[in-house]
Formats: C-alpha cells, structure tokens, sequence
C-alpha cells in the first residue's frame, strides 16, 4: 500500500536558486513526522513546497495516491492538505468563529461535522467563540490556527513550527493534542520544530535536513543522543 503522502525527488527554490535538492520522503496515516535540522537547510521550503505556494522545479507530489505536485494551493487543500504556516497568520480582526469559517471553505461538506471535534480538541476555542483573535494569548492563537486547518478535513496536516513564541505548558498541550488527532483520525502529521523535546515525546519518525536533502532518519528516542543532535543541529 503506498504511503498516504509521497514526495519524490522534489526540487525547487526561489529566483532560480535552489533550495530543495531531491527531496523524497513519504508520510503514513497517523503518523507524526518531524523535519529537524539547522536553519537555512529548507525546511520551511519543502513546507511550502507541498502546499503550493512555490512551484517544483522537478518531482511529484502525490496525496492519497494523487499527483498534486501541480495543483494550487486551494486545490491541495480541497483535496486534503491543511497548513499552519511559521507565525500562525490568524485573521486577528475576526473573531474565532469567524476564523473557524475562513478554514471551512476548503471543504465546507465536510466541516459542518468536523466543526465540534475541532472546538473539542482546543476546548478554549469554544470559550473564546465570540472573541476577536487578534487579543488571544499566542498560544491560543496557535490553537486557532490549528483548528481552523483541521476543521476542512485533511488527510495531511502540515505545521511549521508550531511551538514558536508558546508557554511550555501549552506547547505541551498542543502536542499532545496532535498525538491525538493523529492516533483518532488517520490525518498524517508534518512538523518543522526545533523544540527537540516536543519532537521526542510526539513524532514516529525525524528526517533530518541538510542543504535541501534528507540526510538521515532518526526516531524520537535517539533525539536524546547529544553527540548526534550537535552534529545535525549545531546545539
């Protein structure tokens, strides 16, 4: 059976330059993957790369068995793919409900069912409803992001550095949560993070990046190993 997300070969870059170097990685269901790696190596790039927002110099991309790799990024998240960029980017002058309905017109048949199973997953959002989430603390904003590309239903959700500028207790929260996600629905999980403890308790797997390849693939307990993260994350 072939794995829910593939990604084979992929290049791309900015201007010309490039950036990913054949990227080849594949994603199962339910799976928690983590990209490490210093910064500057491309993860933020493959990020973008899969949703659409910059476009592949060779490769494919294939969701579910489909080639995407040439789809816009509003046609890759009708057909399954959720992105929660660096920074969050919420719409802080709507309220959360209105944030919630921003998200569901990428698939709005599906998220009138998926609405309460967000709004449970982030139980604070449900209390926050009428609230502009321009003046939630940044760890609910996250919460927000998050739901809101959860609530269209996809079949891969991509997170670029989900704990960024977030209290510890809520970091921990969010990861837990998206064990969860994962574990209850299928939705295949894609995180870049340098939080190297939120990695070790929540991802199945770590592709280590560097100068736009996959270098190496760890699991969450060799995250512990100090000698090998100095050498692949200059700590």
């Amino acid at each position: 059976m072939s794995a829910l997300l593939e990604v084979s070969g992929v290049e791309a870059g900015y201007g010309g330059g490039r950036v990913l170097n054949g990227v080849s990685i594949g994603i199962e269901r339910g799976e928690v993957l983590a990209l490490i790696g210093r910064n500057g190596v491309g993860k933020t790039t493959l990020m973008r790369a899969l949703i659409g927002l910059i476009r592949l110099d060779a490769g494919e991309i294939k969701l579910d068995g489909a080639a995407i790799g040439h789809e816009r990024p509003y046609v890759r998240a009708q057909k399954g793919m959720g992105y929660v960029p660096q920074g969050r980017e919420i719409f802080g002058a709507l309220t959360v409900a209105e944030n919630l309905q921003v998200g569901a017109q990428a698939n709005r048949a599906q998220a009138a069912q998926m609405k309460e199973k967000v709004v449970g997953y982030f139980p604070i959002l449900k209390k926050r409803y009428t609230q502009k989430a321009g003046t939630m603390s940044g760890g609910e904003q996250q919460q927000l992001a998050i739901a809101r590309a959860l609530i269209s239903a996809p079949k891969v959700l991509l997170l670029d550095e989900p704990s960024e500028g977030i209290q510890p207790s809520i970091v921990d929260l969010i990861g837990e949560t998206l064990q969860q996600i994962a574990r209850e629905t299928g939705i295949g999980v894609v995180l870049v993070e340098q939080d190297m403890g939120m990695v070790e308790r929540i991802a199945t797997r770590c592709c280590v990046m560097d100068k736009g390849r996959i270098v190496d693939v760890l699991s969450p307990a060799q995250l512990g190993d100090e000698q090998l993260i100095r050498q692949y994350l200059a700590l």
